[in-house]
């Protein structure tokens, strides 16, 4: 699971509680059905996670021998099921190319009369676009930098942020919430709009001293276009932004000398909801240069056909990413990033579910892509360049049930479906649930924003609902707790090399955890009608002509 994303997140409402009033009453699976569940092992489950967290691995990070060694695994899994190849050349694999880009030393930042230093007051973002950039421009301050006059608030509204070198403040705006705040406020959103509005440079301004300025020593990473343009990149949306950097507080404080309202009265004003934006002062020349490393990585695609002659070319998702931290700083001794939660049981999870599909005498009626993503921990690149570039018609794709570290540490007795209440894809939720006994809870961890920070996201800003099955808080003892007990696990285990099979694991809530999904997917590839977007859904609005 990836942290490169963090906003607030939104929960469930009442809604969940008047469907699972209404699943209630629902009739019993048949028993073709009962028997595929039936025969989900959590001896199989754990074989999974035994074999791709296992050292010979070394973490999975994409580019790596250990990685193939996972790309290979699953698609001998498939293979065996008699699933069929859905990537390209008539294999399982899409080729994803990654360009891992660095800020070479040496970068300058300065205006008339002043010059800044590199790592204590500014810091560039490599530019995976543009290997050398010089830019000069005048300065103005935008605030978050949101332009969405159909909610009311525009940053931009009568700034001429054209041919300008934009500064922008990452608080969180107290004027927007749920789905408009996770969207406006998410980096790449940012820098898009900058770009609409002209911009040649952002810089992202902290407003505490105490804050540091972002560690880029690894570089970021952006997924390549097959015509060797950038496709998917975190800080990259444009040739027209040439450079985007970080700034300390100190520093946004000399930048706004002369302007004509200072820092106190511009963020509070932004923390009352209001806009603040002006221009500031004189001109700043950058200078910066960046390096790649390019390597090769796969995504793993299987099909499995629908059994409706109409339906047949559509198709429901199951996606899992396959990779994971790879071989890092060492804590206690270890620095191999084994990923056995992180996210060895959601492919687990999907393996599964392939076999249970692989059993069905009759398939449901749309085909079931089986999706297993590279670099989800680089910023869900895998997942983006998949869902952008699809290897079957991306009209055709009608929902993604994505599947990442369902943090199998105690039995499964309620979920999470984490942007389930976007679409229709809510009722199929609470119905599958409630056949196997489980109940669908809000999102006891809002804070940590998890609809946007995993795979399915990627599926959402190209139109297509998508939900992200979760643990939900209740526990067997009647504490309700559970929660907390992640919230103590993931201190001492989540990303890091801690995350392996010598870890705490029910492997019983795993089995649990893959009939839910596939019995969601089941339902929705069942279903004649493909999911909506619900009325007035502001994702439904923004990617998929929902009204």
């Amino acid at each position: 699971m990836s942290y490169f994303r963090k906003r607030p997140a939104i929960g469930f409402g009442l809604a969940l509680c008047a469907l699972a009033q209404c699943a209630s009453a629902q009739a019993p699976l048949p028993k073709f059905l009962n028997k595929a569940l039936a025969k989900f092992s959590a001896a199989d489950f754990k074989a999974h996670v035994a074999y791709l967290a296992d050292d010979r691995l070394q973490g999975r990070q994409p580019g790596t021998a250990g990685y193939q060694l996972a790309v290979d695994y699953v698609s001998g899994q498939l293979r065996k099921l008699d699933v069929q190849p859905a990537g390209e050349n008539g294999t399982f694999r899409q080729k994803v190319r990654l360009r891992r880009a660095f800020s070479e030393p040496g970068g300058t930042l300065s205006s008339p009369g002043a010059s800044y230093q590199s790592g204590q007051d500014f810091v560039f973002y490599p530019n995976p676009g543009q290997p050398t950039a010089t830019l000069t421009a005048p300065v103005v301050f935008a605030g978050f930098g949101i332009s969405a006059p159909e909610l009311g608030y525009d940053d931009y509204a009568g700034l001429d942020a054209w041919g300008k070198i934009v500064v922008l403040t990452r608080l969180e705006p107290p004027h927007l919430a749920g789905n408009e705040k996770l969207y406006a406020t998410d980096l790449l959103t940012v820098l898009q709009t900058a770009a609409q509005h002209g911009a040649v440079g952002v810089l992202l301004a902290a407003t505490k001293a105490a804050t540091p300025l972002p560690n880029l020593s690894k570089g970021l990473v952006s997924v390549l276009a097959p015509d060797s343009h950038v496709a998917v990149s975190r800080s990259y949306v444009s040739p027209q932004i040439q450079v985007v950097g970080a700034v300390s507080a100190g520093m946004l404080q000399r930048l706004f000398v002369g302007a004509a309202t200072d820092t106190a009265r511009t963020f509070a004003a932004l923390r009352a909801g209001k806009a603040a934006s002006q221009p500031l002062a004189g001109t700043l020349t950058a200078t910066a240069r960046s390096r790649y490393q390019e390597v090769e990585s796969y995504n793993v695609v299987g099909k499995i056909a629908g059994s409706d002659p109409v339906l047949r070319d559509e198709y429901v998702v199951h996606s899992a990413h396959l990779d994971h931290l790879g071989i890092g700083a060492a804590v206690q001794g270890d620095s191999l990033y084994n990923g056995a939660h992180d996210n060895a049981t959601g492919v687990a999870s999907v393996l599964e579910i392939a076999r249970a599909y692989a059993r069905l005498k009759q398939k449901p009626r749309r085909s079931v892509l089986l999706v297993l993503t590279t670099g989800e921990e680089l910023g869900l690149l895998g997942s983006a360049y998949f869902a952008r570039f699809p290897t079957v018609p991306k009209s055709q794709i009608v929902a993604d049930i994505n599947t990442d570290m369902p943090t199998i540490i105690a039995p499964l007795l309620s979920v999470v479906a984490l942007g389930a209440e976007n679409s229709s894809l809510e009722a199929e939720v609470v119905n599958a649930a409630t056949q196997l006994g489980l109940t669908v809870e809000a999102d006891p961890e809002p804070a940590q924003n998890r609809f946007i920070r995993s795979d399915q996201y990627s599926f959402v800003t190209q139109g297509i609902p998508a939900v992200h099955l979760k643990y939900g808080n209740r526990t067997a003892d009647g504490k309700n707790n559970l929660s907390e007990q992640v919230q103590k696990w993931r201190a001492l285990y989540y990303h890091k090399p801690q995350d392996d099979m010598r870890g705490v694991f029910d492997f019983e809530a795993g089995r649990k955890y893959a009939q839910l999904n596939f019995l969601l997917g089941y339902q929705v590839a069942q279903n004649p009608q493909r999911p909506t977007w619900k009325p007035g859904n502001f994702f439904g609005r923004r990617f998929g002509n929902g009204e």
